[in-house]
C-alpha cells in the first residue's frame, strides 16, 4: 500500500507529453511489466510505438554488450527525428546512442550532448548556459567549445548561483550540479542573470558524523530579524562578444514572489524576456512581502523603469500553488497579463506597459485562476486552469478559454474532475488527463475549442485492486466558524469491519504555502502514504484546513501572523463531525503525524490540544520558525518585532514553550545534517521537554537531511509507534521495509 509499492501497479495513467514539431508529441507509458514509448500525432490522429521495442531491445543488447528487456529499456527520455526513422538516448553511463528504426543498428554517439543538471539550454538548442568557480560560462552543445562570459565572480559574490539557503549541504556532500538562475533571451543572443551577494550573510553550522573527528559544515542561512539577507544585481551578457551591462537600480533583495525559493523547473520565476527580444521585464518584493513592483529594462542599455505596483496588508504571491508566477509579456513587450488577489481571490488583469495603467480585469468572479497555460496576444485570448468556479469541490481544475479584453470567458471541460492540461506550443491541441482520487485517470487530445479528438490511455488498476487497495472516500466538514466549507478524504483498511471502531490517525501539513492534499487527480502517492498507515488498522484522514491555499485570499490568510494556529481548531472539528458520521471512528484515540511543517503542527497539535490528541509522530519539524529561512516566517509570521521586554512576536509560535503541557505518547525525530528545517529547533524542543521532566522518543537520523521522511527505517519506526499506542498491539520486531517486494 505504500505509494511507491502502489504506482507499479498502476497502468495508463501517466502521460506527460513531449511536444515535437507539428504537434506531434511522445510519451512514455506505463503497463503491466514494464514501460513503451507511445508517439501520436493528432493531426493524422494516430497513436503508435515509437519503435518496435523488441527489435531496438536487441540491437541495443548486441551494440552494448549488455542484455536488455523490450519493456525495461535502460532510458526515459527520447528524441526523434522528424521523419521518425531514428531515435537518440542516452545510457545511464551518460554515453549517447543512436538506433536507426529502418534497420535497427544502434551505434554509439559517445559522450553525451545532453545538458548536464547544471545548465539551461539556449532557446535555439546550440548553448548552454551553466556557473564555474563563481562565474558564467556557455558551451557550444555540438562542439563542446566553452567560454567563460563574467571574469569577477568570487565566492559569495557569484554570477547565476542558487542561494545557499536551502540544500546547500546535502547538495556539496553529494556534489550534486545545480540549474544557474537565469534566462535566455529568445533570440538566444543574450543571457540575463545576477550576481548574487551573500559575503555578509550570517552562516548556520551542521556536524557530520564521521569516525574520529566529526565534519564542520557552514553555509550562509538568514534567519527572520537578520539585519543582512541575500541581495543581487542584474547583469545581462552578449553571449557572442562576452560584454555585458548591469541594471541600473540598486541591489534588490532576495525575495521571490512565489514561495518558496526563486527556481522552478530551472527557470527564474521572478523575470522573463518580451518574444522580441527587446526589454526584460521583472518583479521586485520589498522584504516582509507586502509590496510587489514590476520593472522593465533594456537588455542594451541597462536604463530600467518602474511599471507599476501593488501592495497587501498580509503577503503577495504570484500563485495559489506554489509554482511559477502567474504573469506574461507580450511578444512586443507592450502588454502584460497580471495575476493579483487584489479583489479577494485570484484573477488577471491587463496592464499597459509604456504608461503602466491597468486597461481591465480581465478575470472576474468567486474563483481562482490556477495556472496561466497559453496566451495569444494577437488573438486576445489565453487558457487557463481555474479552481472553484463550478459546483462540488472547489479544488477541481477546469480548463477555461478567457478573453484577453475581458469579455468573458468559456469553459473547456466538461468531465466532472480534476484537469491536468499540458497545451502543444503551437496552441493547436490540448492534452488533457482527466481524473478525481475516486475515478482512474482518462487522457485524451483536444483541439482549441476543446471538442476531443483523441482518446490515449484510460487507467487500469485492476492489479493493485486485487491487494485490498481501497478508493480514498472524499467529505466535506465545517470550519471552526460553522460556515466555511473544509474538503478532505478518509482513507480505509482493506478488512474495514463497519461494526468494530477503529483509532483515529489525521495526517496533516498545515501550509500556508500547500496543504497536505494537493491536486484533486488520481494518485497513489499522497503525501503520508496514508493507504499504507490505515491498513496498520486505522482510519487516517487528510484535511485543507483553514490558512492553505487554492482558495480565496481570506481563507488563505485565515492564521497569517499566527503560525502556531496551523489549522488545528478545524482538524479537531471536523474529525468531531466525521465521527458523527461514521461511528466507526474512536474519539479517545486520535493520534495526528506529520514532517516539516506536518512535524511542526503534529507537535503543535498534542501540546496545545493533550485531551484530544493523544499520540503525535513528528518529524523534521520548524518548531521555532526563527530557526527557519527568512524566507518562510517573514512571509507568513510577519517582520520579527523584538519588545522592550525582550520578548517578540514569534513567541507564541515556538513550541518548545508549550513542552510543559505533554501528556500523551510523543515521538520525535531530526536529521542531523537538515540544511532546509535546522535542528536546532528540535533541540530546543528537546531540552524543554527533558527540562520538564517529560517522557517521550526520539529518533536521530545522522547525516540524513530533510528527506528523510521516506526512508523504510523511520516509516518503521512510526508504524510501529502508533501501532503499539493506538492500537494496543505489539508490531512484528525489526520488519524491513527498505527490502523489495517479492
Amino acid at each position: 500500500m505504500l505509494g511507491r509499492n502502489a504506482r507499479k501497479l498502476v497502468y495508463g495513467a501517466e502521460v506527460a507529453p513531449t511536444f515535437m514539431d507539428g504537434g506531434r508529441f511522445w510519451y512514455r507509458n506505463r503497463m503491466q511489466g514494464g514501460f513503451e514509448f507511445i508517439v501520436v500525432d493528432p493531426v493524422r490522429l494516430t497513436r503508435q510505438p515509437a519503435f518496435d521495442h523488441a527489435r531496438l531491445a536487441a540491437a541495443l543488447s548486441m551494440a552494448a554488450d549488455t542484455a536488455y528487456a523490450p519493456t525495461t529499456l535502460p532510458f526515459e527520455r527520447i528524441r526523434l527525428n522528424d521523419t521518425g526513422t531514428q531515435v537518440r538516448f542516452v545510457l545511464p553511463s551518460t554515453r549517447a546512442w543512436s538506433c536507426d528504426l529502418t534497420t535497427y543498428t544502434c551505434t554509439s554517439a559517445g559522450a553525451s550532448s545532453e545538458l548536464e543538471a547544471n545548465e539551461v539550454s539556449s532557446p535555439d538548442a546550440r548553448m548552454a548556459a551553466f556557473v564555474r568557480d563563481d562565474n558564467l560560462w556557455v558551451r557550444d552543445r555540438s562542439s563542446g567549445t566553452e567560454r567563460q562570459l563574467s571574469k569577477d565572480g568570487v565566492p559569495d559574490y557569484a554570477y547565476g548561483v542558487v542561494p545557499e539557503d536551502r540544500d546547500e549541504v546535502t547538495n556539496r556532500r553529494g556534489s550534486l550540479k545545480r540549474a544557474p538562475v537565469l534566462r535566455w533571451s529568445p533570440d538566444s543572443r543574450r543571457i540575463a542573470t545576477w550576481r548574487l551577494d551573500e559575503r555578509h550573510v550570517k552562516e548556520v553550522y551542521h556536524l557530520e558524523t564521521a569516525v574520529g573527528r566529526s565534519i564542520l559544515h557552514r553555509s550562509r542561512y538568514a534567519l527572520p530579524g537578520d539585519s543582512i539577507i541575500p541581495t543581487y544585481d542584474f547583469f545581462v551578457f552578449d553571449v557572442a562578444s562576452g560584454g555585458s551591462v548591469k541594471v541600473d537600480l540598486p541591489p534588490r533583495n532576495i525575495v521571490s514572489s512565489t514561495c518558496c525559493g526563486v527556481m522552478y523547473d530551472s527557470v527564474w520565476k521572478d523575470l522573463q524576456w518580451s518574444g522580441d527580444s527587446k526589454q526584460i521585464f521583472f518583479t521586485s518584493l520589498a522584504r516582509g512581502y507586502k509590496e510587489i513592483e514590476l520593472f522593465a529594462a533594456d537588455p542594451l542599455t541597462g536604463k530600467a523603469r518602474r511599471i507599476m505596483g501593488e501592495k497587501s496588508a498580509t503577503y503577495i504571491e504570484l500563485n495559489v500553488n506554489s509554482v511559477g508566477p502567474n504573469w506574461r509579456v507580450s511578444p512586443d513587450g507592450s502588454e502584460v497579463l497580471w495575476f493579483s488577489q487584489r479583489d479577494g481571490w485570484g484573477h488577471l488583469y491587463s496592464y499597459n506597459t509604456t504608461t503602466g495603467a491597468l486597461r481591465h480585469q480581465v478575470t472576474t468572479g468567486t474563483w481562482v485562476v490556477f495556472d496561466i497555460l497559453a496566451v495569444d496576444f494577437p488573438g486576445r485570448q489565453a487558457l487557463v486552469s481555474g479552481v472553484g468556479r463550478e459546483p462540488g469541490d472547489p479544488y477541481v481544475r477546469h480548463l477555461y478559454r478567457v478573453s484577453l479584453d475581458g469579455a468573458g470567458s468559456q469553459r473547456l471541460t466538461s468531465e466532472d474532475a480534476d484537469h491536468a492540461v499540458r497545451v502543444s506550443p503551437d496552441q493547436r491541441f490540448i492534452v488533457d488527463t482527466w481524473s478525481r482520487r475516486d475515478t482512474v485517470p482518462t487522457t485524451v487530445v483536444r483541439d482549441r475549442t476543446g471538442r476531443v479528438v483523441m482518446t490515449l490511455e484510460r487507467g487500469d488498476v485492476t492489479d493493485l485492486r486485487r491487494t485490498g487497495w481501497r478508493w480514498p472516500v472524499p467529505y466535506s466538514t465545517k470550519a471552526r466558524d460553522g460556515v466555511t466549507d473544509l474538503q478532505g478524504f478518509l482513507y480505509f483498511p482493506s478488512d474495514f469491519d463497519s461494526t468494530k471502531r477503529y483509532p483515529v490517525v489525521d495526517y496533516i501539513y498545515p501550509g500556508p504555502q500547500t496543504g497536505p492534499i494537493g491536486l484533486r487527480s488520481f494518485n497513489v502517492e499522497p503525501m503520508g502514504d496514508p493507504q499504507a498507515f490505515a491498513e496498520l488498522g486505522f482510519i487516517v484522514l487528510t484535511i485543507d484546513a483553514m490558512g492553505t491555499p487554492g482558495r480565496s485570499k481570506a481563507f488563505h490568510d485565515s492564521y497569517y501572523g499566527r503560525l502556531a494556529d496551523n489549522g488545528i481548531p478545524d482538524h479537531i472539528t471536523s474529525i468531531k463531525q466525521l465521527a458523527a458520521r461514521y461511528p466507526q471512528l474512536d474519539l479517545d484515540r486520535v493520534g495526528i503525524m506529520g514532517h516539516s511543517g506536518g512535524g511542526f503542527s503534529s507537535t503543535r497539535a498534542i501540546l496545545q490540544f493533550p485531551d484530544f490528541f493523544k499520540v503525535a509522530v513528528s518529524g523534521a519539524g520548524n518548531h521555532d520558525n526563527r530557526s527557519f529561512g527568512f524566507y518562510w516566517g517573514e512571509r507568513y509570521q510577519g517582520m520579527l518585532v523584538r519588545n522592550a521586554d525582550g520578548t517578540d512576536n514569534y513567541d507564541a509560535q515556538a513550541n518548545h514553550r508549550l513542552a510543559a503541557n505533554l501528556k500523551g505518547k510523543f515521538m520525535l525525530s531530526y536529521g542531523t545534517l537538515d540544511d532546509r528545517v535546522h535542528p536546532n529547533a528540535t533541540l530546543l524542543l528537546i531540552d524543554a521537554l527533558i527540562a520538564n521532566n517529560k517522557d517521550f522518543e526520539l529518533v536521530v537520523m545522522p547525516n540524513r537531511n530533510h528527506g528523510y521522511g521516506s526512508e523504510g527505517y523511520i516509516l518503521r519506526r512510526s508504524w510501529d509507534f502508533l501501532v503499539r499506542h493506538l492500537l494496543g498491539a505489539e508490531p512484528p520486531a525489526g520488519y524491513w521495509l527498505d527490502r523489495p517486494l517479492r
